[in-house]
């Protein structure tokens, strides 16, 4: 049997380490927006709703919206799921073709809140999504004003490792024991969406650990021979590297190109010499969840090692109290840049965990 640890994936140095603090201590410092790749034309039969929410899940807001609005829940749209501990912005479009169209304030709550209202011809499809504006305050901050700094400045000009966050695998990386068990004995959950988010946390998984790898060679910014490089800002747009050029470094150190890592599947990998080395060796323990990626259907695909969030500003707003604004592309994590900048703990899981003991404490002495 496989053991994870997602703790043991390295960060780029200790001076992360000297530092440390609380996010989502209050619901409101944790917000996101989120941004689409286009904006609605304003014509069409389904009505686009840029929706502020705050301790509700997206899955639960899209079934109230069906529900005011007297359409199946097919027939509502959404680009991806929000966090429901946190005040998050987020587009959904519902079809009212056929249907006489509500008035959208009533259906606000104190926790519901109406910003944007347009209207579209197509229905807003999961994934559809450029990317996602974080504004947090980190709170109870330990370590050196100084440290603190030094750790933002290195993320402002050098980016971070584009890691899966611990939270894409599940409570307690759950995800991944449950890959391990469908691999090994060869049953598959029954679920079809059960195996789509499985199939994620494995192949992510194995990114992970050819990231880990780089950053302890040192190389997880920069070329080796037969790396495939991404163009920034695409998620398909790709070159590989047959030498190492003055080129290819000026590119690297622009922020024009980056290194990328494999997200597993059917078909041969595009790298070669150095990095395919690099790559087999990482991953000759895993070769039952290669296979179980390929079986499944899924193609080979590339995501860049580095993570470079735009717009990275920061301000102390007291001693203990840090607020950061920034944006990053879709399927990137705000934790893997905060896990450059200090230990965080999550204050509302902790919390969360704290009532659960406290509950469990009271039924054993009832």
């Amino acid at each position: 049997m496989k053991h994870f640890d997602f703790s043991s994936l390295p960060r780029l140095s200790t001076s992360a380490t000297q530092c440390s603090a609380d996010s989502r201590s209050q619901t409101a410092f944790f917000q996101v927006d989120e941004k689409l790749p286009f904006e609605p034309d304003g014509l069409g039969g389904h009505v686009w709703l840029k929706i502020q929410k705050q301790g509700i899940n997206t899955d639960w807001l899209a079934g109230e919206l069906a529900t005011f609005s007297g359409v199946p829940q097919v027939a509502v749209g959404y680009a991806g799921l929000k966090d429901r501990h946190a005040m998050t912005t987020q587009w959904f479009s519902i079809n009212l073709e056929g249907h006489s169209e509500p008035n959208w304030s009533e259906f606000e709550t104190d926790n519901i809140k109406l910003i944007e209202q347009t209207r579209h011809g197509k229905k807003l499809k999961r994934g559809v999504l450029a990317g996602n504006y974080f504004k947090l305050r980190l709170t109870d901050l330990q370590g050196e004003q100084a440290a603190w700094q030094a750790n933002l400045e290195q993320i402002k000009q050098y980016g971070v490792p584009n890691y899966f966050a611990e939270q894409r695998f599940g409570h307690q990386l759950g995800n991944l024991y449950r890959v391990e068990h469908w691999f090994s004995t060869g049953k598959a959950p029954r679920k079809r969406n059960q195996k789509s988010m499985y199939l994620s946390a494995a192949r992510s998984w194995l990114f992970n650990l050819v990231l880990a790898e780089r950053i302890r060679q040192g190389n997880w910014n920069q070329a080796l021979v037969g790396d495939v490089m991404l163009l920034a800002g695409t998620k398909a747009s790709s070159f590989n590297v047959d030498h190492v050029d003055e080129d290819v470094l000026v590119r690297l150190k622009t922020m024009d190109i980056h290194t990328t890592g494999p997200l597993w599947g059917k078909g041969r990998s595009s790298v070669s010499s150095d990095s395919l080395l690099l790559e087999e060796r990482v991953l000759t323990d895993w070769q039952d969840w290669q296979q179980g990626l390929e079986k499944a259907g899924l193609s080979q695909e590339r995501r860049s090692l580095r993570l470079f969030p735009s717009d990275f500003k920061w301000k102390f707003m007291t001693e203990n109290q840090l607020e950061l604004e920034f944006f990053l592309p879709a399927g990137c994590y705000a934790t893997a840049v905060m896990r450059e900048l200090a230990v965080i703990t999550d204050a509302y899981q902790r919390n969360f965990h704290n009532k659960e003991a406290l509950q469990d404490s009271k039924d054993v002495t009832l």
